[in-house]
């Protein structure tokens, strides 16, 4: 079964068994992604699935932070829902030591050795982790290995 056709039918039972805020925020969820797939002309795979679950619980993160500042507690508890909904789609993510292989790995298969090759390191690690692992990290401990070696 793809990830879309379970979304589907979670949000068939959610709606049957009256579970409102459930639903809507998979409503909102199968929205995004019938978008996508309109704006681009395509049929998303599972990872492209994941990609767009990705986007929108930075969305809502963002949304939880913004929320928690103005002193909107009700706001940002409805966001978490959302975000809580949307992290069950999600793919296990990754422990630390596999995070570091993966990044070894990719130095090692690219030859890269300054950070002027990041961007390429990059390129390979993304594909691998893919909702999986905070690219932001990533990043940070790309940076910390090439400027190291």
């Amino acid at each position: 079964m793809t990830l879309k056709t379970r979304i589907a039918d979670d949000w068939k039972a959610a709606m049957k068994a009256g579970e409102r805020a459930r639903k809507d925020a998979l409503s909102l969820l199968l929205a995004a992604i019938k978008q996508k797939q309109v704006d681009e002309r395509i049929e998303l795979d599972d990872a492209g699935v994941i990609a767009v679950i990705d986007k929108m619980l930075k969305q809502r993160k963002d949304s939880i932070t913004q929320y928690t500042a103005a002193q909107r507690p009700e706001l940002a508890a409805a966001e978490q829902f959302e975000a809580d909904v949307l992290t069950a789609y999600m793919p296990q993510p990754m422990s630390e030591s596999e995070i570091k292989a993966i990044i070894a790995a990719a130095i090692g298969e690219s030859g890269a050795s300054g950070p002027a090759a990041m961007g390429k390191v990059i390129a390979l690690i993304k594909p691998r982790v893919a909702g999986r692992a905070d690219m932001g990290e990533i990043s940070r401990q790309v940076k910390a290995a090439l400027a190291g070696g």
